[in-house]
């Protein structure tokens, strides 16, 4: 069988074969809720896709952008779909949940057998942790 170049294919079959969604209901129904632009237009999930166009993916909390590089129509592995497109999403929109989560450490440990914190103790932790939050390094105490 001889090795045919694709050229155009449906959006969420492509969003699907490149492994964007795990399901191509997934970006089907992505496309219907308006969560999918083709070249800055708000597209079907019938639309066909082809090689050179900028597609922008709402999905998760972020707004990803990639560039078509090849088509395909069928599912691969990862490895085989990252040279079919190119990640052309912004880094701060990659890290905009990071300073969500800075100081994060998990859960809160006391010493074993001190008991649960009194009213005051608790106070006085929230007051720590509501200074250490406002706290920047432009600020910083010598």
């Amino acid at each position: 069988m001889k090795d045919v170049e694709i050229e155009k294919t449906r959006i969420d079959k492509w969003l699907w074969s490149v492994r964007i969604f795990k399901s191509r209901t997934l970006a089907s129904d992505a496309c219907k809720e308006n969560k999918v632009k083709v070249n800055g237009l708000e597209v079907k999930s019938s639309a066909l896709v082809s090689n050179g166009n900028i597609i922008e993916v709402k999905k998760d909390g972020f707004n990803r952008k990639y560039k078509v590089l090849k088509i395909i129509e069928q599912r691969v592995s990862a490895q085989l779909a990252a040279p079919c497109y190119e990640d052309l999403t912004p880094e701060e929109e990659l890290k905009k949940y990071d300073a969500w989560f800075v100081g994060y450490l998990g859960k809160e440990v006391r010493d074993k057998g001190t008991g649960r914190p009194t009213k005051r103790d608790r106070r006085e932790i929230d007051t720590f942790k509501e200074a250490d939050a406002f706290f920047d390094d432009e600020n910083e105490i010598d």
